[in-house]
């Protein structure tokens, strides 16, 4: 399948026609997103390609996120969707209950510790979807829990309760 242009002449103005609503906003989200992440960047050192400093990496990932975004907003021009690829309503619920989650994981890690914020956080997300499952959630807890554990607090070294405060102390 060759893409169509997307132009159309008229004897007054130069129209662009959106093909696909849904590429069209994913990929100006993208672009702005990226050069956001990559004028941030400027503001640490760059380093070297050998020894590369603070700035170095979020920068070259912002490019990329921005020549993504590029791509997907040159596609949502100039290739034609079935329908227009309209966007739908707005998923609040999923939206709230993922924000909610967040928050409460953040407020509840300092004094429940890993073992309890992280189950709690992972399963408050798994209700946003449309397919909750507890046998899902609950083996999702556990390899998430035992992965973050052994990557952040084992891996890294970094300092985060594992435990309630109550039951260390």
């Amino acid at each position: 399948m060759v893409p169509r242009i997307a132009l159309h002449w008229s004897t007054e103005e130069t129209r662009v026609k959106i093909k696909s609503q849904k590429d069209f906003w994913s990929g100006l989200m993208f672009i702005v997103t990226g050069l956001g992440f990559a004028a941030g960047a400027t503001n640490y050192s760059f380093g070297s390609s050998a020894r590369p400093g603070p700035g170095y990496f979020p920068f070259g990932l912002g490019i990329l996120l921005a020549i993504l975004g590029a791509v997907v907003l040159f596609k949502a021009l100039t290739v034609e969707t079935p329908g227009g690829d309209k966007i739908g309503a707005m998923p609040f619920r999923p939206m709230a209950l993922i924000i909610l989650s967040v928050v409460v994981f953040g407020l509840a890690l300092p004094p429940l510790g890993m073992a309890v914020s992280l189950p709690i956080l992972i399963i408050v997300c798994s209700l946003a979807g449309d397919e909750f499952k507890w046998k899902d959630a609950i083996l999702s807890c556990i390899v998430l829990t035992v992965g973050s554990w052994l990557v952040f607090i084992k891996g890294l070294g970094l300092v985060i309760p594992l435990w309630p405060a109550f039951l260390t102390t």
